[in-house]
């Protein structure tokens, strides 16, 4: 009971399909109720206009030629609209014909065994029932004859008799309940199809704001372009505008971040170029072992500031830039730029870097950032594995969809309690004294998020716990097509 409450409370869809729900059955019970009551009086109706039609029928015979006495009882032939009713029913609804005394004195054929066969018998036996009916006005009554209902039409012929016509008031509540329920039974069973039908509409009817909630829920970090309106009912639409608005303002102030990054960063290039000139001057002169001890020192405060400002212009570009149209990406061209590019920094090392065999595949990504990402992997494998370590760079098909990209070093690895970490700008793993960023897989986290790709970490030794294996799964891609001549 207290979910239903908590639901009621929380979700308007539920409340609506519930209010909706209670007001159909409100309205087919009321319905159902009147339709029940107009067809069982209706139903009498019909039943004390047989009765009136029976005595117009026996005052006409009366008015040709005398009735026989006694009268018989009779059960007059159903109308087609009731053959039905009275077929389905236990008994017909039988009309009883019975002569009534007139001035106080029995009619003939009256007397309780006044001499009479024994087909007058049951006809003294109904008279006798209906002994009763002698003092009522002419009219239809309602009275009980035996111990059972009857209705009865008291009627006073052309010629001056007095006759009732009389039905088992059992019978005809029968032959009414039934008719009643026939014309109320439709409107109860329509109610369970109703609320289905309704249940199913309100869902329906909810079903634009469900895909707004899915498509924002799918959107990532940087995408903030508004959302559309034109399938938004009125009624959701102002929150939809606010959303938007608020999505402008959000994007304003993550544009105006970004630019201030990349303009500090591009500002402090220069300065540090020039700094980085005048300490290699100084180096050219000839100094104390202390001074230079120091100098080298500043070369390298230098050094890994303008690291750190090329990292930080590469994360703005890559924030900045809106993604591109996933392109066909050969993954060994770019492995081959990125190793032209830092095999330097390797060979200085003494670090053995190079691409395992196998089949060269195809990624859907765009070129520019599928080389972002592999080179700040590789430049980040370089920094930390000591001198005459070894850097592995590898691709092999992950399923029918992806690719798996993976780059392998002899360095210390990370722990598995960090790697959630490593992701995070600036962050770098306590006691590591190489020189960084810690902004080289924070990058790789950024185009991984814009490129749709899934990014790992595990030791490259699991035996040993050393090394890092980062693996990368990126979307395969398929090939342009030629396009044709015309």
């Amino acid at each position: 009971m207290d979910g239903v409450k908590k639901r009621l409370n929380e979700s308007i869809q539920f409340r609506l399909s519930v209010a909706l729900s209670l007001a159909i059955l409100f309205v087919a019970t009321a319905a159902a109720a009147f339709a029940f009551s107009s067809a069982y009086d209706e139903a009498h109706e019909l039943q004390d206009d047989m009765l009136r039609q029976t005595a117009t029928l026996l005052d006409r015979q009366s008015a040709r030629s005398p009735l026989p006495s006694p009268l018989p009882s009779v059960s007059p032939a159903p109308r087609p609209a009731d053959a039905g009713r009275a077929q389905e029913s236990d008994e017909a609804p039988r009309l009883i014909v019975a002569p009534l005394p007139r001035g106080g004195q029995p009619a003939a054929g009256a007397g309780a065994g006044a001499g009479a066969d024994a087909g007058a018998g049951a006809n003294v036996s109904v008279n006798a029932r209906l002994a009763a009916a002698a003092a009522l006005p002419d009219g239809l009554h309602t009275l009980r004859a035996g111990g059972e209902p009857v209705r009865v039409l008291v009627r006073t012929l052309a010629n001056g008799e007095r006759i009732a016509i009389a039905q088992d008031a059992g019978v005809r509540d029968d032959v009414a309940r039934e008719s009643a329920w026939r014309t109320a039974l439709p409107l109860l069973i329509l109610v369970p199809i109703l609320l289905v039908v309704v249940a199913d509409l309100v869902r329906k009817m909810f079903r634009p704001i469900a895909e707004l909630s899915a498509e924002l829920d799918a959107r990532g970090e940087h995408d903030l372009h508004p959302v559309r309106t034109d399938r938004i009912p009125i009624e959701v639409r102002p929150f939809v505008v606010a959303i938007n608005r608020m999505l402008a303002r959000v994007a304003q102030s993550v544009d105006a971040q970004r630019r201030f990054v990349a303009d500090a960063a591009h500002e402090l290039r220069s300065p540090l170029t020039a700094i980085s000139l005048q300490a290699e001057r100084l180096g050219d002169a000839d100094l104390p072992a202390d001074a230079r001890t120091r100098l080298a020192t500043l070369r390298g405060g230098l050094e890994r500031s303008r690291h750190l400002l090329d990292q930080l212009l590469a994360l703005a570009r890559i924030q900045a830039v809106p993604a591109r149209p996933a392109e066909a990406v050969s993954v060994r061209i770019a492995f081959r730029r990125v190793l032209e590019d830092l095999f330097p920094l390797a060979d200085a090392k003494q670090i053995d870097i190079g691409v395992e065999d196998g089949p060269d595949l195809l990624v859907g990504v765009d070129d520019v950032e599928l080389i972002a990402l592999i080179r700040n992997l590789v430049d980040n494998a370089i920094r930390y594995t000591p001198r005459g370590g070894r850097v592995d760079l590898a691709v092999h098909a992950d399923g029918d969809a992806h690719a798996r990209l993976s780059v392998a070093d002899t360095g210390p690895g990370i722990a598995p309690h960090e790697r959630a970490r490593v992701f995070d700008p600036f962050y770098r793993v306590p006691g590591s004294e190489t020189v960084g960023s810690g902004l080289g897989l924070s990058i790789v986290g950024t185009i991984a998020q814009r490129i749709g790709a899934g990014v790992e970490l595990a030791y490259a030794d699991e035996r040993a716990q050393r090394g890092l294996l980062v693996s990368v799964r990126v979307p395969l891609g398929r090939p342009r097509r030629p396009a044709s001549p015309r």
